[in-house]
């Protein structure tokens, strides 16, 4: 009963070193804000691909684009300013497009469609860039937990052991039974690594590959779309 009870995980953290505390604090808020992130890149990538197929219904169900187009601005505006990332890539070509195209009916001058489909891939590309951004963000920060943890987790299991082997310096007999609880201790940092990295690397590669379709889908539509604005500038 006393063996079982000082070899408990709350009995070894609590007697650890402060260095291997300290390593397993850190391991412990890594992997709390990395499932924070993994939940919260979840419903956002979720919400992302939703959207998407919705806009993409609606834009290629045959509708007027002017008419999209403020359909798109008036959603937006009743949303606060969200939207789906889609519809923002949309937003921004088809407003360059418009607003270049009036100004040159404006100026009276003759329209070259080529400078005006020049400005609005420009603008897609850039709120694309902007999407990208946002649906990548945090995603390096679980890429260097999941690659990290396992080794601040060796760490803090190397210092313990060496610890425990420097205890039986003072041992006159050493047994298993001395030196357990040391080595128990320190393999606890290397199971809290574990349990840091683990799903840090798993949640990482799905959102990858899962942005990375989005992004496919993005630049498909960006091309299409452009081959649409070409016919109207002719």
């Amino acid at each position: 009963m006393n063996v079982t009870q000082d070899l408990s995980f709350i009995s070894l953290i609590a007697n650890a070193s402060v260095l291997v505390q300290l390593v397993m604090l850190l391991l412990l808020s890594a992997s709390i804000i990395s499932w924070t992130y993994i939940f919260r890149k979840m419903f956002t990538i979720r919400a992302a691909r939703v959207q998407t197929e919705e806009f993409e219904r609606v834009f290629w169900s045959g509708g007027n684009l002017s008419a999209l187009y403020q359909d798109a601005l008036s959603n937006r505006r009743k949303a606060g300013g969200a939207g789906g990332a889609l519809e923002r890539i949309f937003q921004a070509g088809m407003g360059e497009f418009t607003k270049a195209k009036a100004s040159v009916a404006a100026r009276g001058g003759a329209v070259d469609p080529s400078l005006l489909l020049d400005g609005a891939r420009r603008a897609m590309r850039a709120a694309y860039q902007r999407e990208m951004d946002a649906l990548e963000s945090h995603l390096a920060f679980l890429a260097s937990v999941g690659s990290v943890s396992p080794y601040v987790g060796l760490f803090g299991t190397v210092w313990g052991i060496m610890n425990a082997f420097r205890g039986l310096a003072n041992v006159q007999q050493a047994t298993l039974a001395a030196v357990a609880p040391g080595i128990a201790e320190a393999l606890i940092a290397t199971a809290i690594g574990l349990f840091a990295a683990i799903p840090a690397v798993v949640a990482y590669n799905r959102y990858s590959h899962d942005i990375d379709r989005l992004a496919i889908r993005f630049e498909s539509f960006i091309e299409e779309f452009s081959n649409i604005l070409q016919r109207q500038a002719r």
